[in-house]
């Protein structure tokens, strides 16, 4: 039983292990990233019910361009894919949906669709969803001094260092949660995630559903935080 007053405020979720699940299965990869559109269903859906308030999901980072070609062509084509059929869902669960990265290195026609599916949901006032999409920690802060330096302010602390990032509005993470087993960060939210409490669960991306979520939050319900200091 979840304690719904300690449900954390924003979720962020490394989404890993897509292709070690389609390995399994004697599948090629794209296949993986094919059935981690259900994962990202189940969870968004769920995290709506649950009066979750951000929930931001590690799509695509700046490293993964590294991957073979056909396989980043493939990944572009799939979220196209699930930009047009989820739009419905995010009007009907009340979820407004935006993006952070950099935006701007991506396929036009993938600009598009996404700027077309945030202005569609600008209005709703539930979840509020975010994909991190060709994004790195360490560009985003890289990106945040080139701002400050083209109008440096007076003073330099780090609540307006936090104004530079790619969405100021964006609270910290409380909980991230990372799947497949793996033990690192993988460069996503290096900046936000100073005090956030961290979890990881064996269970692959594409077999993450609403029940894992929920272990991950008790077990957050659990912890003491702390914050450096001492109660």
């Amino acid at each position: 039983m979840l304690d719904n007053e300690k449900i954390p405020q924003h979720i962020a979720i490394i989404m890993d292990g897509n292709g070690r699940w389609a390995k399994k299965k004697g599948l090629p990869r794209i296949e993986g990233h094919r059935a981690a559109i259900e994962a990202v269903r189940s969870t968004v859906e769920a995290s709506a019910k649950l009066k979750i308030k951000y929930l931001s999901l590690f799509a695509f980072s700046t490293e993964n361009w590294k991957r073979p070609e056909e396989e980043v062509s493939a990944l572009m084509e799939l979220l196209k894919i699930y930009l047009d059929k989820e739009l419905e869902t995010m009007q009907k669960n009340n979820i407004s949906f935006n993006y952070i990265g950099r935006i701007k290195e991506l396929d036009g026609e993938v600009q598009k669709k996404l700027q077309h599916t945030r202005e569609g949901t600008k209005n709703n006032t539930g979840l509020k969803l975010y994909l991190a999409l060709n994004y790195s920690g360490r560009a985003e802060i890289i990106d945040a001094v080139k701002k400050i330096l083209q109008n440096p302010p007076e003073k330099i602390e780090e609540g307006i260092f936090s104004n530079y990032l790619y969405d100021p509005e964006l609270p910290e993470p409380d909980l991230l949660i990372r799947t497949s087993g793996e033990m690192r960060i993988s460069n996503f939210f290096l900046w936000q995630i100073a005090y956030t409490e961290i979890y990881v669960t064996e269970v692959l991306w594409p077999d993450f559903r609403e029940k894992h979520l929920i272990e991950a939050i008790k077990d957050f319900q659990k912890r003491e935080r702390r914050f450096g200091g001492i109660f």
